[in-house]
């Protein structure tokens, strides 16, 4: 018998970096939205394991002076996805990260709720790697076929005034193209994209 690829909300495509900033999921919430994060430390700077720590609450708050600004924090998300395309799963998608804070989508609010939040390691106003788009799309395809998502989003179109990332280095219509409308990105999403097709972004 061929195994799941999904083990109790774990993917098994990604590294297992378990984070205590979760909580359960009601049993009869459906995972329906997808949101998209970026995210890097200090702003910028990547390839280190700074995001790594800050979502597993290890982060030194004195190694770098923006890092004061995150002292206490307590936020997570479901994955991360580095530049070269590797995936880190912290959270279950069985239960909820803590990536969306106060937030609203389709008339209703709360998305930590009924999402899975994936942070790209990236710059709001930079381009992200191909690998990475490849990466979100695969997961975004498995994702799909094991739970009833419907629509992927930013942090920027639940949060509006509030967050402004993936932001306008993110192409929205490569990944639509990519997904070929499973989870479809929202057509919201889509009527407001600033990048070029075809681009890097």
């Amino acid at each position: 018998m061929k195994r799941s690829v999904w083990q109790s909300g774990w993917w098994c495509h990604a590294r297992k970096l378990p984070s205590p900033n979760f909580s359960p999921r009601a049993d009869s919430e459906q995972i329906t939205l997808a949101v998209v994060h970026s995210i890097s430390l200090p702003p910028g700077r990547y390839g280190g394991d700074q995001v790594a720590r800050l979502f597993t609450n290890r982060l030194d708050s004195d190694e770098h002076p923006y890092f004061d600004s995150l002292r206490g924090l307590r936020v997570s998300a479901h994955f991360f996805i580095r530049r070269g395309g590797d995936v880190l799963q912290l959270v279950s998608c069985d239960d909820q990260a803590w990536h969306a804070g106060v937030s609203h989508w389709a008339g209703r609010t709360g998305c930590n709720d009924y999402s899975i939040g994936i942070e790209l390691e990236g710059l709001e106003t930079a381009a992200f790697e191909t690998a990475q788009y490849a990466a979100l799309a695969r997961l975004l395809r498995s994702a799909a076929r094991h739970y009833p998502l419907v629509a992927t989003v930013g942090h920027e179109h639940i949060a509006p005034g509030r967050k402004a990332d993936p932001g306008p280095g993110f192409d929205w219509r490569r990944v639509a193209h990519l997904l070929r409308g499973r989870p479809a990105v929202a057509p919201a999403v889509l009527a407001g994209h600033r990048g070029k097709p075809g681009s890097k972004r």
